[in-house]
């Protein structure tokens, strides 16, 4: 894997981790989204 790839891969990989942390930042967007997962039981 080339030098530009590698970086480019963890990049990503912050911005989805980023991205995971600031949607656990709002409770009421856990609570809709655990009421939409539990829906499928």
């Amino acid at each position: 894997m080339t030098s530009a790839r590698k970086w480019l891969f963890w990049m990503m990989a912050l911005a989805a981790s980023l991205g995971v942390f600031a949607l656990y930042t709002r409770p009421a967007f856990l609570v809709m989204l655990g009421d939409q997962i539990w829906s499928c039981f």
